[in-house]
């Protein structure tokens, strides 16, 4: 059967298989158990969510993945203040990983956002996943932390070539990425139970959330 791929905005009716979809593809990757599908609950409450850039992928009529967008800041050397975007989770059922449908999205979104007329993206992500989606190191662009450092994993894009170019940044995301993880664990204890275990994948996350490229 000829597969059938939709890219749409996320409706209401769909909030409770996003989260589903949320909860499986980050169960046990980063930490036993997850936050992400908490994250997701929260940003759609927010005022620095976009809900322009919130979609979802269909295949054959089926929810299978889901990608949201919030407002973020850089401020340059002379306090100028520029708003950009900030995205996460991406979300893909487990089935559908490594087959392109996170890519699908990842594109859908950035044209849908230039379009919008954002020009910049940063993200915080193992570079493995979305170099070839057009990120690069932070360091390159000059856009730090306020305590002037440049994490490994995060991540720029212009959607606009060039626009950062010549001035110093400094990032800040919005207030909703805190997640309180006390409070992220009581919701998911809320839900159908799935067992909290240690994996490999939770080391590669502590080593590369907890690295810092020198200039």
């Amino acid at each position: 059967m000829e597969e059938t791929i939709v890219i749409r905005n996320e409706r209401e009716a769909d909030y409770d298989i996003v989260e589903k979809i949320t909860r499986e593809a980050f169960y046990n990757i980063y930490v036993p158990g997850c936050s992400e599908h908490y994250l997701v609950r929260k940003m759609r409450g927010h005022e620095d969510f976009i809900p322009e850039l919130d979609f979802v992928l269909e295949r054959n009529g089926e929810v299978i993945g889901n990608i949201m967008y919030t407002k973020a800041w850089l401020t340059d050397e002379a306090g100028g203040e520029k708003q950009i975007l900030t995205f996460g989770p991406v979300s893909i059922l487990p089935a559908y990983q490594r087959m392109g449908y996170g890519k699908l999205l990842m594109e859908h979104s950035f044209q849908k956002a230039r379009e919008l007329g954002y020009d910049v993206i940063v993200i915080f992500g193992s570079p493995a996943n979305y170099v070839n989606r057009g990120f690069k190191s932070c360091i390159k662009y000059h856009v730090s932390l306020a305590n002037g450092r440049y994490p490994a994993a995060m991540l720029v894009k212009e959607l606009v070539p060039g626009v950062l170019a010549g001035r110093k940044w400094v990032y800040q995301d919005s207030p909703v990425m805190a997640v309180c993880e006390e409070e992220a664990r009581r919701y998911d204890d809320t839900l159908e139970k799935m067992e909290r275990e240690y994996r490999p994948s939770q080391e590669e996350f502590y080593i590369m959330s907890h690295s810092f490229i020198e200039e």
